[in-house]
């Protein structure tokens, strides 16, 4: 069957040939849009704990980082070089890659025969996604991206029947798990796609399985690293694992898919009947498959719910074309009324999108309060620059001769890479910290004898060192309550570790 049969019906008036209207421009024109609206926003507040920490990966380039791959990073490396350390320019790569995938799932709703509207209808639908996953310089970007990327691929590959389309699904895949190691399970709903539908004539390729050595051949280095490495992802990934299980983050995964689609859940489950169910759909069940299957690992591994988010663009794409087809078989008034209404929910999801997930409410506000209760991570973009003129301080007031052999002991990332960032302007000496990539980087000078402490209980530190006195607390200028505030607000000045520094390191390592 010829691609044309999927494409919109010949009654609707063509578009006009310029490529300044064409489809594709008014999909990258709806994408720039998202990536102006980051631009805008994306300094209102401060650096996320978790960006401090890609941050300060970026600075020692890799194959491999404990608590992801090395994709984040690079692009953090890129930005930097860039941006310097600009809030907006660290996060420019993220939108960019969020952008990407709004124009991708427009793009996909085309292959499948979607006309115009069908294609913005279903790049509409992906851009709240796009608004929160963009607002932060996070390996979920990247991850998202992945996946719709390699579901592109696959359409592409269903529509054409060309098995060469498996190379660029391969690498995709492979980049993919150079960003976020839960392509995995995504890989495994492409592989029950084939032996489950009628792609199970493409085991007989050649292409598949130089797909497949291709995918291999992309992620190796970071296999390589691991090897290297003890494989200590896998560690970290089990304890985040068990932590998110324990503390409660995993329990609500099929309700948070409800929160996480929104009012294009019908969308969604017209696109996952049309691609499942549906006759006229059957060519592409390998999509539904690729659904479901990551779906069900996902509830019974214990996923947390962005883990499947970049599988709703292709349900997107389907439904849109399936809806079209449905709004052309009923009769005018019903049409419209049922076009508007889509229209009018689409843009409401948007507009909540951005209200509670994008940086701009001011803080303290009665907006910026129901904000929180929806994107807690807002409270952890606050008060770093103060904390390291905190500590500073704390430097400037201690003893000529305790300033002379000083370390900064951090117990966090988001404290360690704060230090790390601001500290400079101070004067400050770069942070220590046994979670993640930072205890690999070792404790530096061991003459060390002063410590200034940051997130550590006060039981640990007085079974470690000889000395320990309070000598500030975390600051917060708008007096919220994060992490910082709540869970470990003192600053502490020891002296005399009680060990060697070897001894006291090799059993110093967490994970965070």
């Amino acid at each position: 069957m010829s691609r044309m049969t999927f494409r919109a019906e010949p009654s609707q008036p063509a578009r006009p040939a310029s490529v300044w209207s064409s489809d594709l421009a008014v999909l990258v024109y709806l994408a720039t849009a998202t990536v102006i609206v980051h631009l805008l926003t994306g300094g209102r507040y401060g650096f996320h704990r978790d960006e401090l920490a890609t941050l300060d990966d970026a600075r020692h380039l890799a194959w491999g980082y404990v608590a992801y791959p090395p994709i984040t990073p690079f692009f953090a490396s890129v930005s930097l070089t860039l941006f310097g350390t600009s809030l907006v320019g660290f996060r420019f790569f993220a939108a960019i890659a969020q952008a990407v995938a709004v124009v991708l799932t427009g793009l996909m709703a085309r292959e499948l025969g979607g006309g115009r509207g069908a294609q913005l209808v279903a790049a509409v639908a992906a851009i709240p996604f796009c608004l929160a996953g963009g607002a932060l310089m996070q390996y979920v970007s990247f991850d998202y991206l992945s996946w719709v990327l390699t579901v592109y691929f696959v359409v592409r590959l269903l529509v054409s029947e060309n098995p060469r389309w498996w190379l660029a699904v391969g690498c995709s895949i492979g980049l993919g798990m150079m960003a976020k190691y839960t392509m995995g399970f995504f890989a495994l709903g492409i592989v029950a796609g084939v032996m489950l539908t009628d792609a199970r004539r493409y085991l007989a390729s050649k292409w598949l399985w130089y797909g497949v050595a291709l995918s291999v051949l992309v992620f190796l280095p970071n296999v390589i690293w691991q090897a290297q490495h003890h494989f200590i992802s896998l560690d970290f990934l089990r304890h985040i694992h068990e932590r998110d299980v324990r503390i409660g983050r995993t329990k609500n995964f099929l309700p948070e898919q409800v929160g996480m689609t929104l009012f294009a859940l019908p969308l969604a489950l017209a696109g996952l009947y049309y691609c499942l169910i549906s006759s006229a759909g059957r060519r592409f069940r390998m999509l539904g498959w690729m659904y479901v299957v990551p779906l069900l690992l996902f509830v019974i591994a214990k996923g947390r719910s962005y883990y499947l988010a970049g599988a709703y663009p292709m349900l997107y794409a389907a439904g849109s074309r399936w809806g079209e087809r449905w709004l052309a078989s009923l009769r005018r008034p019903w049409r419209s009324v049922l076009r508007v209404a889509a229209w009018t929910v689409l843009v409401a999801d948007v507009a909540m999108t951005a209200a509670f997930t994008l940086p701009i409410a001011p803080v303290n506000s009665a907006w910026w309060k129901r904000a929180v209760k929806v994107e807690g991570d807002f409270r952890e973009e606050l008060g770093w620059p103060e904390l390291v003129q905190t500590v500073a301080g704390i430097r400037d007031a201690l003893p000529a001769q305790d300033r002379t052999r000083l370390g900064i002991l951090a117990g966090n990332y988001g404290e360690a890479g704060a230090i790390n960032l601001y500290g400079p302007s101070y004067g400050l000496p770069q942070a220590i910290s046994g979670v993640n990539s930072f205890w690999q980087r070792g404790y530096g000078d061991p003459s060390l004898e002063t410590l200034i402490v940051l997130g550590i209980s006060r039981g640990f530190l007085e079974r470690n060192f000889q000395s320990c006195e309070v000598a500030g607390h975390t600051p917060n200028p708008y007096g919220i309550e994060n992490e910082e505030t709540s869970d470990h607000p003192d600053i502490y000045v020891c002296h005399g570790l009680r060990q060697s520094w070897p001894d006291f390191w090799k059993d110093f390592r967490y994970y965070g």
